[in-house]
């Protein structure tokens, strides 16, 4: 293990030269390869998940003329976790801030947050790495300001009289980041020579879609794309983690959906709403004097949360007579929604 660790000079990261000469920089080094490999299930991990998402970061860094080692950033910050969030709001595999993201073309809202989508956020992470290089002239500071922000560093270089990121006295999270980064690298480009044998048929492989323009003129429940699409509501949600909640907001939209469900896809979905508002239609119950939704939940069979999902509502709403509630009762229903209706009509 403790020659796996020696490092043959020079060291490079996006071309630029470590100094692991330096007692210090070497222990910081030594230290991130060991609490990598201290942890062998989140390094296969790392190694499965970049078969399907590497391709299409280097494709991008490439196009964009960037250094290929930006993509171990994406490691380091997420382990390629779409939905990866930190306590400070930060989300997403570049694990971008909400500000940031929305400078950089980003929607961020209670409908969408692009940031959880590897195929939009990266474009934006790209441009963002871009400039602060543009702003640092050097990819180590570039990455420490990615992590700290840049005019946290840009304070630390005025007071401390130093340029050097390695010099620099800063934070530990980012004093260690860019070697966490230059560990990964290590690894992920010679796992065989600390240990981790995978063949090709281990890994994940790259995901497949077509993604198609939905044009909705109100907010359309997701589970009427899956049944356009041929398939089911978790795997529009997987191929579209950037879709918040139940529904697809109003406007025109790009979704990505099943390759072998694309053919026939907006029929489908034009019947599927049609006949979706008829059958809503017909289930609108009205609140009564004396209902709240436990009430009206155990009338109709049906679970609280289901009842919040149907009319977007809160778990904290308060109903009031007369309001209309939309209901899909359970197969055991009590009393269906058009007789309760007509109940208060009767009334």
């Amino acid at each position: 293990m403790l020659l796996a660790l020696r490092l043959e000079q020079p060291v490079l990261l996006c071309g630029e030269a470590v100094p692991v000469d330096r007692p210090d920089v070497a222990e910081r080094f030594e230290k991130e390869m060991l609490l990598a490999l201290g942890n062998r299930s989140q390094v296969i991990l790392w190694l499965k998940r970049t078969a399907r998402y590497f391709p299409y970061i280097e494709q991008n860094l490439r196009e964009n003329d960037l250094p290929d080692d930006l993509k171990f950033l994406a490691l380091a910050e997420s382990a390629l976790r779409m939905h990866a969030g930190s306590p400070k709001g930060a989300m997403g595999v570049w694990q971008l801030m909400p500000q940031t993201a929305i400078n950089y073309g980003l929607v961020v809202n209670d409908s969408f947050d692009e940031r959880r989508n590897l195929y939009l956020s990266t474009p934006a992470a790209l441009a963002y790495l871009k400039d602060l290089y543009g702003r640092f002239g050097s990819w180590n500071l570039s990455l420490a300001a990615y992590n700290m922000g840049e005019e946290g560093l840009e304070a630390e270089i005025l007071e401390q009289g130093i340029n050097d990121y390695y010099r620099l006295y800063l934070s530990l999270e980012t004093q260690r980041f860019i070697l966490r980064i230059l560990a990964i690298k290590r690894i992920v480009e010679s796992p065989g020579k600390y240990g981790f044998s995978l063949s090709a048929e281990d890994l994940y492989p790259p995901e497949t879609f077509s993604t198609i323009q939905i044009d909705a003129f109100g907010d359309l429940p997701l589970r009427l794309i899956a049944g356009a699409a041929r398939t089911d509501f978790k795997t529009i949600k997987d191929l579209n983690p950037e879709l918040r909640g139940y529904y697809l907001a109003a406007g025109a939209r790009m979704v990505n959906i099943p390759e072998n469900g694309r053919s026939g896809f907006q029929t489908r979905l034009a019947a599927m709403i049609e006949a979706d508002a008829k059958i809503r239609n017909q289930r609108v119950y009205l609140v009564k004097p004396g209902d709240n939704l436990s009430r009206i939940s155990q009338k109709f069979d049906v679970p609280i949360a289901a009842l919040l999902i149907w009319n977007r509502i809160g778990v904290d709403a308060v109903i009031q007579p007369g309001q209309r509630l939309v209901i899909y009762p359970a197969t055991g229903e009590k009393m269906t929604a058009r007789e309760a209706i007509q109940d208060d009509v009767d009334q």
